[in-house]
């Protein structure tokens, strides 16, 4: 129904593997689940991974608009007590608005580069960046592969010699993963409650990669009002996850004092 395609309202297509703490990936526009994450699928050798794919993207049938707000429902459900949560881009948003809806179930939450404009909005690249996106998201090519490369070029998405580097000829998923980017939700538009998740006692890492003024600055606001641990880790753009071991070793290390923070407060 259309309305159903609009609203994205399906239960999402989960992969769960690994054994140990519970570890849930939230991925970022353009790529699914499989895509984003595969360079941390070492990681099920000691966590169980939780890989949701956002409504919208594949497997999922597409949407004709993908909202944040019933995401992060969806990965709120996702929630065991003493869950770790990652997001990556806009599904950073999807994990800062989950979390605030079930802290009670976190271990710690760990963002990457999220595009919450919002929070730092008056920051002369923030406002910059703000109307460049807006320019494209209202009159950018309506054809996914330029579409996305005019996307990229504005976040730092792309990097040559790696896995996301641009086909020429979109495959069907990334295809829709385009397509699905083009409809979403302006993350601009997300109202973050920075106190709440400040109040909460898990520990947080912000994550950033030193490459774009603008998204160090909303990294620099989140750092400072969550009192969140700070990883930068340059030569990836925004595909942070996409460098494996940098990032890897980044979030172990974190994930590990957060476990013994748990155990310790018993």
């Amino acid at each position: 129904m259309a309305s159903e395609r609009r609203a994205g309202r399906a239960t999402p297509v989960v992969e769960v593997a690994g054994a140990g703490p519970r570890l849930v990936l939230v991925h970022g526009s353009l790529l699914n689940a499989r895509r984003q994450w595969v360079l941390q699928r070492s990681l099920a050798s000691s966590f169980t991974l939780v890989l949701p794919n956002r409504t919208g993207y594949p497997p999922h049938p597409p949407l004709d608009y993908v909202d944040f707000e019933p995401q992060a429902d969806d990965v709120a459900r996702l929630l065991e007590e003493g869950s770790h949560l990652v997001g990556f881009s806009y599904g950073g948003i999807v994990a800062l608005l989950a979390a605030a809806r079930r802290p009670e179930a976190i271990r710690s939450l760990t963002v990457i580069e999220p595009p919450a404009l919002r929070l730092a909005r008056g920051h002369p690249a923030v406002d910059r960046l703000f109307l460049d996106m807006s320019t494209l998201f209202w009159s950018g090519p309506r054809e996914p592969r330029p579409f996305v490369e005019e996307f990229l070029q504005l976040v730092g998405g792309k990097m040559q010699g790696t896995a996301m580097q641009l086909p020429q000829t979109l495959p069907p998923d990334l295809e829709q993963g385009a397509r699905a980017l083009m409809v979403e939700r302006a993350p601009w538009d997300a109202r973050i409650d920075l106190p709440a998740l400040a109040r909460a006692p898990f520990p947080k890492l912000v994550v950033s990669g030193n490459h774009l003024p603008a998204l160090d600055a909303i990294c620099d606001t989140l750092e400072q009002e969550l009192r969140a641990e700070r990883a930068v880790i340059p030569g990836g753009g925004h595909n942070i996850p996409l460098m494996g071991a940098p990032f890897n070793d980044a979030l172990v290390g974190f994930l590990e004092r957060a476990e013994r923070q748990a155990a310790a407060r018993g």
